[in-house]
């Protein structure tokens, strides 16, 4: 995603033009305010004196704006604009200043409406919904407006616009649909070199959700950020103090800096309030099962508190009974949360959606990974009954009873998703010749999740939980994995493991980036690992900025693919800590270099994905046109090269 201004905070953004303006756009690059899946203002257009100001400069500290003019007609006046996001509101301030030493009057106008789209309504797919019994209402009050949508007898949203000085007006926008746009206007009368101030709130309300309490001036508020911020990013151990590499320092300040404000609400088992990291932006500011966990287990050494917030928020939302239309099933870690209109009305199944094979056994991995690095048991003893409950998910529906491995079969004709696996759109798993696998799958690297997640919780089971005996059946079952996952999958005639098996458990032969996380995970013996880490530092998977999905060549590689040839930091994070957990240091070294030289063509913030072309072909790295910006687990990634480059914390406990 490719925005001009983003402003975020607790779960609330808003995407603004360079000058703070709204326009309702739609698809790759949404603007608005949003909360909860929807967008609570879709237009705020500033004129003033009828026309467009011109924008002088636009900044973090804000915009100033003036009327046209020339060399020998300077501006009569300039407005000062300054914008800041808290939870649930957006907060502004403009300031009117004259510029010359006779009275000025300047008539201020601001366009504003509210759609209440959903997320899933602007992206760039074309989808329709039907939201048949929609009404969409507007309310003049004496300090503004009052925008509101209700659908039903249980579905209800607002946004109030109230401003200081109250407008003079409040007048419909001419709309060919007769909409619910307004005009609110002011007029300001200026002595020489005078000033004059409006401030402006709004205020979304979403379903189900309390009304923010009012904010305060935008200057407050940006410092109260800014204080959040700095609290995070310098809280020990602070990863500047732990490199002599500047510029990793410098990404891992940034990444910190970004997961701070990626953090949104969520609530723990017993209702308690957390803060956890949400996955990116605009599409996934909201709990993710597995972006979540591998975001906590990167900066798990670091800042261990988004581990337990994870870890007790996905404990929270754990499936309790069998729910075919979302893939709900006993003991499953939940993939997605969504507040939206859509997902109440069942119109995507995203509400609470289950469709992640992955997500359960990393949830066992950081339950353990945060035990042994914290040292803390409590947590382990708390979430024994979820553990448990992981488990047997795993053994039953998962598929990993029987001689088995954890399997998935496409949701996609329902809507939901096509894949299981981190690499989730269609077509991302598929032969080397391009053909698609059809059945039950079993992908590469989820096996290595379920094989790391059973050593772990065996140790659970006997350091912390005292029963052996558990922790027995569950070293047998490791190790029963691992030898039969090296007969299934191991291609030899390749040197390389099969990117999944198909439902007749033929091997998919594509060479992907997935056979990495194999690496951290410790299902290959160290000579199978060694060899697929050197493998993958050949050049047609090693673009020189990271590894490839897929490695080119093979028929179905495409450098704009989202998953078949495209780069993503957190697939090369896992990646780079496999390389050091195998003896392949200068591999690893390698990799994160070219992560930080990416990071520091893209101003120390790693996209969410880069195009696969190789700094061969093009000296920066090729954005890839639909990247979320910030993302979690991009923001995440530094901090796992730091732990894999240092030997810090061995994330395997």
């Amino acid at each position: 995603m490719t925005v001009d201004r983003l402003l975020v905070h607790r779960g609330t953004f808003a995407a603004t033009s360079p000058s703070g303006d709204i326009t309702g756009r739609r698809g790759d690059s949404p603007d608005g305010l949003f909360l909860r899946d929807a967008r609570h203002l879709s237009r705020w257009r500033l004129t003033a004196n009828g026309a467009e100001p011109t924008l002088l400069t636009s900044s973090d500290e804000g915009f100033v704006l003036t009327p046209a003019g020339g060399r020998d007609e300077p501006p009569a006046y300039s407005l000062f604009r300054l914008q800041a996001v808290v939870a649930g509101a957006l907060t502004e301030r403009i300031r009117v200043v004259s510029n010359r030493a006779e009275p000025t009057v300047v008539d201020i106008a601001l366009e504003a409406d509210a759609d209440f789209a959903d997320l899933f309504e602007l992206r760039a797919d074309h989808r329709r919904y039907d939201k048949s019994g929609g009404v969409r209402t507007v309310e003049e009050e004496p300090a503004g407006v009052v925008f509101r949508y209700r659908r039903g007898d249980d579905w209800a949203s607002r946004t109030t616009v109230t401003a200081s000085p109250a407008p003079v007006d409040a007048t419909p926008l001419d709309a060919p649909d007769g909409g619910t746009a307004r005009r609110l206007t002011w007029r300001f009368e200026l002595p020489g070199h005078g000033t004059a101030e409006l401030a402006l709130t709004v205020t979304a309300v979403p379903q189900g959700a309390e009304e923010a309490s009012a904010p305060p001036s935008p200057a407050a508020v940006r410092n109260q950020h800014a204080a959040e911020v700095d609290a995070f990013v310098q809280a020990r151990p602070r990863p500047r103090t732990l490199t002599s590499w500047d510029e990793l320092a410098r990404a891992c300040a940034a990444g910190l800096a970004d997961l701070a404000r990626l953090r949104v609400p969520a609530t723990g088992p017993s209702g308690e309030a957390l803060l956890v990291p949400a996955a990116g932006i605009p599409w996934f500011l909201t709990l993710f099962g597995r972006d979540s966990l591998l975001t906590s287990l990167f900066a798990l050494p670091y800042r261990p508190e988004l581990a337990a917030g994870t870890l007790l928020a996905l404990a929270a939302t754990q499936g309790t009974r069998d729910d075919d239309s979302r893939l709900e099933q006993p003991g499953r870690i939940v993939h997605e949360v969504r507040h939206g209109e859509l997902a109440h009305f069942r119109q995507v199944p995203y509400g609470r959606y289950y469709g992640s094979v992955d997500a359960t056994p990393l949830f066992l991995v950081l339950l353990h990974a945060y035990t042994a690095a914290t040292g803390d048991h409590t947590l382990a003893q708390r979430l024994r009954p979820q553990a448990r409950a992981a488990v047997d998910w795993m053994f039953g529906p998962g598929g990993l009873g029987a001689g088995d491995y954890l399997r998935y079969t496409s949701d996609a004709g329902r809507g939901g998703l096509a894949h299981q696996n981190w690499k989730d759109s269609e077509g991302a798993i598929c032969y080397a010749d391009g053909r698609r696998p059809e059945g039950a799958l079993a992908v590469s690297e989820v096996q290595g999740y379920a094989y790391d997640a059973l050593v772990r919780t065996a140790r659970l089971a006997r350091t912390v939980w005292d029963d052996a005996e558990e922790a027995g059946r569950l070293e047998k079952a490791a190790a029963d994995l691992r030898d039969r996952f090296r007969q299934d999958f191991w291609m030899a005639d390749a040197g390389f493991p099969a990117l999944a098996l198909d439902g007749e458990g033929r091997q998919v032969d594509a060479l992907a980036s997935d056979a990495g996380h194999l690496l951290w995970s410790g299902i290959l013996d160290p000579q199978d690992a060694r060899t697929v880490g050197r493998r993958l530092l050949q050049p047609d998977f090693f673009s020189g900025w990271g590894i490839r999905t897929l490695a080119a060549g093979q028929a179905p590689y495409h450098p704009l693919s989202y998953h078949r040839g495209s780069i993503w930091p957190h697939d090369n994070a896992v990646i780079v800590l496999g390389l050091a957990l195998s003896g392949l240091p200068e591999e690893a070294s390698r990799v994160a270099h070219g992560l930080v030289r990416a990071a520091a063509l893209h101003d120390w913030r790693l996209p969410e994905v880069m195009a696969g072309y190789g700094s061969a072909d093009h000296p920066v790295p090729v954005p890839y046109p639909h990247s979320c910006s910030p993302q979690a687990w991009a923001a995440a990634t530094p901090l796992a090269l730091l732990t894999a480059l240092n030997s810090a914390p061995d994330l395997r406990g």
